[in-house]
């Protein structure tokens, strides 16, 4: 069964070579693709994309035509064409023996997704911003309440899907890094069974981070607000 990687980059020269390097060397299949998305960068993340398709015939790249990183995750999800789908950050910040697990358990399980979270016994950030983690903590035990789940980490991009799951996940409206919460919602929303599991992750060394709190903060309101008229509305139809 074979597993699709969706790495979205924005200015990511340095790091596209990196996490191409880590999961040449530590995936434990052969039979996967990855999906380079380069959205709008403005150094020589392009060319080093050339670069690495031309070399491995396992890379691909795309460049994204639509806004923003919601418009990069959508093109992705497009494009694939494997069996599961998961998202990574080109920045490694997600651990590949991670990515490991979620490939065995998605393949083993009875589940359509398998949702990692840093912040469950086992998982562990390491080096992450002091005021981004008070408002991540804040932000998604607010959305863990307002939708009664267990799940306490909806804003990681890093989880892995099966095909037929992002199929029933449409339509997609979110135009930035709220797209990851989107997808999480609407998985639980539309009623597909997910695994949680503990998950690390390490703050970049390499490069500046895209993620901007004040640009982002009412995008993901939004969104959680969509969802839960979602929700209610399919309690409804149930009832």
């Amino acid at each position: 069964m074979k597993l699709s990687i969706i790495i979205p980059c924005r200015d990511e020269f340095e790091n596209v070579s990196v996490i191409t390097n880590d999961i040449i060397n530590n995936l434990n299949t052969s039979n996967y693709e990855i999906i380079f998305i380069n959205d709008y960068s403005n150094d020589n993340t392009e060319e080093k994309l050339k670069s690495l398709s031309l070399k491995y015939e396992k890379i691909k790249y795309y460049n994204n035509q639509n806004k923003g990183l919601g418009g990069a995750i959508k093109l992705g999800l497009e494009k694939f064409n494997g069996d599961y789908v998961a998202i990574l950050m080109a920045d490694s910040a997600d651990s590949i023996s991670d990515l490991n697990e979620y490939y065995n358990i998605i393949q083993n399980d009875e589940t359509d997704a398998v949702f990692g979270s840093r912040f469950i016994k086992g998982g562990k950030t390491v080096n992450y911003p002091a005021l981004k983690l008070i408002l991540n903590r804040i932000a998604n035990n607010f959305i863990r309440l307002l939708f009664f789940s267990r799940y306490n980490d909806f804003t990681n991009s890093f989880k892995i899907y099966k095909k037929n799951t992002i199929k029933f996940l449409y339509p997609l409206i979110s135009e930035n890094f709220n797209i990851f919460l989107e997808l999480s919602l609407k998985t639980i929303v539309r009623g597909f069974k997910i695994k949680i599991i503990p998950i690390s992750y390490t703050n970049r060394t390499i490069g500046v981070a895209k993620f901007k709190i004040k640009e982002v903060g009412s995008s993901y309101l939004f969104t959680a607000l969509y969802c839960f008229l979602e929700k209610i509305l399919l309690d409804k139809k149930v009832k």
